[in-house]
């Protein structure tokens, strides 16, 4: 999807993907691209993705990621119908790692055991029943989930993506996923390590159930020289204990101790992934016209499940930015200082970022999963809104890296040199400073600026003279489309109270800001009969250099890039164009893709 350009617009692209591939010719100006992947995989090793007839390995999810074809559970086949990715974690549950697909494996000491007729999900009327009494098997010490079992498939999972890692081509990084669920409530997380050297087991809910344990563990390896990372998800479903105020989940007081050792751990959150946003929720910010995306309404794992979410402050990214400043004025610690990526979450093994190539993670046709009619002969007509109706079709993390490698790629997330998207491979930078100057600069030259005279997204600020400016530059996927606004969301502290703000600041279609105000709407449509959109509006590019017209010196305060699309079809509407049928009206027809870059903290 491109349009035709001009000599001047091709030489402006040219200059804008040079500035986004190389920062800068300075020797003190360090050259970092950007890399696009997903860190949250789920493969027949993970016990809900078995449950849901996966059979697909790590190996297939690396091999999908490169550009191969995935067999999906459904019978159909999946494949990336853009570029392939630079890198992959594979994020198998720990708890009970592989325990299922070991009763298939012909060298697996657990093969064709017989209790295995028992939790096959083949022939199996209820899920639920299922799982339940696989449960009931684990917790009465039955062998099958022995650690012997686990740590076999953990071996695996390792040894996959070192067949799979080629540095400077793609990295395969070891990881796996921490599944702590106390009330079907999500206290998950993703630990990723930097090399290969890896724990011979990895640390799960069933070793114990909290987070900070966890971190004690990690603490624990890098002592012995193994690093690893965790990286919270689906904090949207938490009921408020992904950022928990002034008492942790154990309802013990936060203090600093706890702070140190959750940023030493946890740089990074997952923002976007299928199972919905967590950036921000309507009734968190209802002053921002664009809260209201890939809102995901239900729980997730709770059966006959008809309660909406209702707790939603602690459970959404902004919300803990701005708590964490509160704690800071408050306590001099701040736990939430924490920088963006998107995933996935896919348990079919491969991740379906592509709003016209959905495949959802359980039943795979339009019926399943909301977008067209039920018929009579299944017991049901009509539409119907199952929980995953609303999730969206996964996200992409972005990092600016010297190189694509696991040491380069792990050390830029852990300086939150790191952006999201909801599955766009929207490019953003996003630079800070106290005098920075680089008004006027070509590409280049703002990247040197922003480098030399500032820090770049996830880093930090010490107040300076008069109010910080931010260089903010965004390029577009050429595979998706095109750019609406780019924004600064600001957050700060203010008589004892954090409060936020977004500023639209830069505009397509030779459109300017009003006042501080939003864009004006730049007329993009969408035709939801065939799902094509206006191809005469929009940017290829957006750039800014702002400065906080608001700023007041002592204020603590913090400050990250938005960057939203043109509207288009969201993967429901796909679905109806392709049977000749009018949307779902339960669902949104149409949603604005976007990026988030880290964010840029100010300290008095």
């Amino acid at each position: 999807m491109s349009a035709t350009l001009t000599t001047s617009q091709r030489a402006a692209a040219a200059a804008m993907a040079l500035f986004f591939a190389v920062a800068g010719s300075a020797e003190d100006t360090p050259q970092r691209s950007a890399f696009f992947g997903d860190l949250h995989i789920h493969t027949t090793f993970s016990f809900d993705a078995f449950m849901g007839n996966n059979r697909t390995t790590p190996d297939d999810a690396y091999l999908f990621a490169q550009g191969a074809p995935l067999a999906l559970p459904s019978g159909q086949s999946a494949r990336l119908s853009g570029a392939p990715l630079d890198f992959l974690a594979v994020t198998d549950h720990a708890e009970y790692l592989g325990i299922h697909a070991a009763l298939l494996d012909p060298e697996s000491p657990t093969y064709g055991h017989p209790v295995g007729a028992k939790i096959m999900p083949e022939g199996a009327a209820d899920f639920y029943e299922v799982r339940d009494e696989f449960i009931r098997l684990v917790q009465s010490g039955h062998e099958i989930a022995g650690d012997a079992v686990i740590a076999r498939a953990w071996r695996q999972t390792a040894a996959a993506a070192e067949r799979h890692n080629r540095p400077g081509v793609f990295t395969a990084f070891i990881g796996y996923e921490y599944s702590l669920s106390p009330g079907m409530r999500h206290l998950h997380r993703n630990v990723i390590f930097r090399g290969a050297e890896v724990p011979d087991m990895p640390f799960s809910a069933r070793d114990a159930a909290d987070p900070e344990a966890l971190w004690d563990w990690l603490d624990g390896l890098r002592e012995a020289g193994i690093e690893g990372m965790a990286i919270p998800h689906n904090m949207n479903q938490s009921d408020g204990l992904a950022f928990p105020d002034t008492e942790s989940w154990r309802g013990e007081p936060i203090d600093a101790a706890f702070a140190a050792k959750r940023m030493r751990n946890e740089p990074l959150v997952e923002v976007s992934q299928n199972k919905g946003t967590s950036e921000t929720h309507p009734t968190l910010s209802p002053d921002d016209p664009w809260a209201d995306f890939q809102i995901v309404r239900y729980y997730l794992n709770r059966r006959d499940n008809k309660n909406p979410i209702s707790i939603f402050k602690g459970g959404y990214w902004r919300d803990a930015l701005k708590t964490g400043l509160a704690m800071d004025e408050r306590g001099g610690f701040n736990p939430y200082q924490v920088g963006v990526v998107g995933a996935s979450d896919s348990h079919v093994t491969g991740g379906s970022f592509e709003e016209d190539n959905h495949f959802s993670s359980r039943g795979n046709t339009p019926q399943s999963r909301g977008s067209a009619f039920g018929d009579d002969a299944a017991g049901w007509s009509g539409f119907w809104t199952p929980r995953q109706a609303t999730h969206g079709t996964g996200g992409l993390a972005g990092v600016w890296a010297e190189e694509n490698s696991r040491a380069a790629l792990y050390d830029a997330m852990r300086r939150r040199e790191t952006f999201a998207t909801s599955g766009p491979r929207i490019r953003v930078r996003f630079f800070g400073g106290f005098g920075l100057d680089a008004t006027g600069q070509d590409p280049r030259g703002l990247v040197a600026a922003g480098y030399a005279g500032g820090v770049p997204m996830g880093g930090e600020l010490q107040e300076g003279e008069g109010a910080p400016t931010f260089a903010l530059l965004a390029l577009r996927d050429t595979e998706g489309g095109w750019l609406q606004r780019a924004q600064v969301v600001k957050g700060w502290m203010q008589d004892g109270s954090a409060h936020e703000r977004v500023y639209d600041v830069a505009c397509s279609d030779g459109l300017m800001p009003d006042a501080n105000g939003p864009c004006p709407d730049n007329g993009a449509e969408v035709d939801l009969d065939d799902c094509s959109v206006s191809r005469d509006k929009g940017a290829t590019q957006l750039s800014a250099v702002w400065t906080d017209p608001d700023f007041t010196p002592g204020q603590r305060a913090f400050y990250y890039a938005r960057v939203l699309e043109n509207p288009s079809c969201r993967w429901s509407t796909w679905d109806a164009v392709r049977l000749g049928i009018a949307p779902n009206p339960d669902l949104p027809a149409t949603h604005q893709e976007r990026a988030w870059s880290s964010p840029i903290w100010v300290s008095p």
